[in-house]
């Protein structure tokens, strides 16, 4: 459930040099391009040095009619793991942590023995601990087809640490360390435990006050309750078209994603957030370095770079950072260039909108094509053009 699209691996290496400045016209258009090709709503904020853009298109509700705001107030699910590896690189660089350390050594109840001995921090954080995901284990029923326990689960407050021993208890997807790595929200529930572990306090706390007040975000929190504050739109899910009419999760208790992805946002403030870690305010360089180094992680059937709690993305106009996000019904990615220079961060309000082949396998959406182009003419300018 942690990406959205994964296309900007698809495309050729540069330089991250974007051109052709803010197209604000063509930028709206790429926006209603998206609606058109079959989402309720899009909305997106693009920078390019001091100049901004917003922009919106489509419905926040299908049954109403209201339209969708650049300024909503948006879950953004996997995004959440940036801010949580930045939170355990601050104590890196403090020397509470090492990222070479074994789990073990911090959290010895929980990965205790062997186990603990052999996956590092730095494990947790690019995914190749190969501790199993949990989101199966908590909603069986997707795999199914139905949403039934999605549904179940709607209020239901879930511990931190039951989350991680689900995991825990899975059976592993390879050995400590291998690659490509094995995406799993368990690694930053985790993570998100050991920063609790060093620095004596909520790990939701310690992120809000460390990472996001520091970054200056004063629309973005971790949810007290199901409901998202205004404004905000509905969330929508047809579980690849299984479901109709589409199912509105607007209102759910995130506990389920913690310290992996429960964080919710504005477009401009992870704008705002990947320029402060990009221009070193959050972390120090050797920090920020260690982030930025890459391994191969499998993405369903591609592979992606990530880092230390972010991806890199290549396109046609060079490599970016970031990452992508997914929760039920919200989909999101912010993606900016190394200078924090150039950005676009874009929430869309449906996910699981494609449609699956007779083998199950999930078959590309227009919808897909439409973002992929609204990213390269954000991020590289209309004088590029996609090579999807």
């Amino acid at each position: 459930m942690s990406a959205l699209i994964t296309a900007g691996s698809l495309a050729a290496p540069g330089t991250a040099a974007s051109g052709g400045g803010l197209d604000r016209q063509a930028l709206q258009q790429s926006l209603e391009a998206v609606r058109e090709a079959g989402m309720h709503g899009i909305y997106s904020s693009v920078r390019d040095g001091d100049r901004t853009w917003r922009g919106a298109s489509g419905v926040a509700d299908i049954d109403t009619g209201r339209p969708v705001r650049p300024d909503m107030v948006h879950r953004i699910g996997s995004v959440s793991k940036t801010f949580t590896a930045v939170a355990v690189l601050q104590q890196v660089q403090r020397g509470a942590i090492e990222l070479d350390a074994p789990v073990g050594r911090y959290l010895p109840e929980l990965v205790p023995g062997e186990r603990g001995q052999r996956i590092t921090v730095r494990m947790l954080l690019n995914h190749t601990s190969h501790i199993a995901e949990y989101l199966g284990q908590l909603f069986p029923s997707v795999s199914e087809g139905s949403l039934a326990s999605l549904e179940d689960n709607r209020f239901r407050a879930f511990a931190v640490e039951e989350l991680a021993r689900l995991g825990l208890d899975g059976a592993a997807t390879g050995e400590p360390g291998t690659v490509p790595g094995a995406h799993s929200n368990t690694n930053f529930v985790l993570a998100g435990l050991l920063l609790e572990k060093v620095t004596g306090e909520d790990a939701e706390r310690y992120i809000t006050r460390e990472v996001i007040h520091r970054a200056g975000l004063w629309h973005t929190s971790f949810p007290r309750t199901p409901y998202l504050p205004r404004p905000h739109s509905k969330a929508y899910t047809s579980l690849f078209g299984l479901v109709d009419p589409p199912r509105d999760y607007s209102v759910y208790n995130m506990s389920w994603a913690s310290t992996a992805g429960a964080i919710m946002s504005t477009m401009d403030d992870l704008n705002r957030f990947f320029r402060a870690l990009l221009h070193g305010e959050l972390i120090g360089a050797a920090q920020l370095a260690e982030m930025q180094k890459t391994v191969a992680m499998q993405v369903g059937q591609d592979k992606a770079d990530y880092g230390l709690g972010i991806y890199a993305f290549t396109l046609p106009c060079g490599r970016f950072w970031g990452h992508t996000g997914r929760a039920f019904g919200m989909g999101t990615r912010s993606v900016s260039s190394p200078d924090g220079r150039r950005q676009m961060s874009f929430g869309v309000n449906s996910t699981w909108y494609q449609r699956l082949d007779e083998n199950g396998n999930v078959e590309p959406s227009p919808i897909d094509d439409a973002l992929v182009k609204h990213e390269v003419l954000a991020l590289c300018g209309s004088g590029v053009q996609s090579l999807r």
